[in-house]
């Protein structure tokens, strides 16, 4: 299966460019997740396991001794093994509330866009066959909320690195118009977040 990658590739370079502009003190986030289709916060551990990773940064609106404002951008790749896999992107507002002894509460809202791929081959009814043809995949926009924990390591020093874990419901519209118009997904997500640079 041939799976065109452009606009994948162009949303990396935005990606790219605006972190170019960030500053040092932007840290680097990486995750592992494990992705199910549910409705969002009805279970907490979905099986199989539909396995993705993830990378992305943040850029700091707000910080105070007890809780940090921010937006992510992330982008990141699923393989759901019945349905689809596919490549995203996506912005968040995040908000961790932070404790004294190091856990911070986190929670996330944001949006995205996804663009999805069959995990086997498609084929199209031509002149009484069945003909192999390309999947040039399907663009869909997600809108999810998340909650969760996280640890910094270093408990006082606002660059600290932090362990965290996410649980995310989030919805991929659309989904298949004239039949199911909406898909709901559930995410648990662990990872770490560390700085590249600190501040001088």
């Amino acid at each position: 299966m041939r799976i065109n990658y452009r606009k994948f590739h162009i949303l990396l370079l935005i990606l790219a460019i605006t972190s170019k502009y960030l500053k040092s003190q932007t840290p680097i986030n990486i995750s592992i997740l494990n992705e199910g289709t549910a409705i969002p916060f009805t279970r907490f551990i979905t099986k199989p396991i539909h396995p993705g990773m993830q990378v992305g940064t943040e850029v700091k609106l707000k910080e105070r001794k007890k809780f940090r404002l921010y937006q992510s951008f992330t982008v990141g790749y699923i393989f759901h093994s019945r349905l689809f896999h596919g490549l995203y992107v996506n912005t968040a507002i995040g908000y961790d509330y932070k404790f004294n002894f190091g856990l911070n509460f986190k929670t996330q809202l944001g949006l995205g866009y996804m663009h999805t791929w069959s995990p086997g081959p498609e084929f199209r009814f031509r002149d009484g066959a069945y003909t192999r043809k390309r999947d040039k995949g399907n663009s869909r926009f997600t809108a999810g909320l998340g909650a969760g924990l996280g640890y910094r390591v270093r408990k006082k020093d606002l660059y600290s690195p932090e362990i965290f874990y996410m649980y995310r419901g989030w919805v991929e519209y659309p989904y298949s118009p004239g039949f199911i118009p909406a898909m709901t997904h559930i995410s648990q997500e662990a990872g770490a977040k560390f700085y590249i640079h600190k501040k001088p």
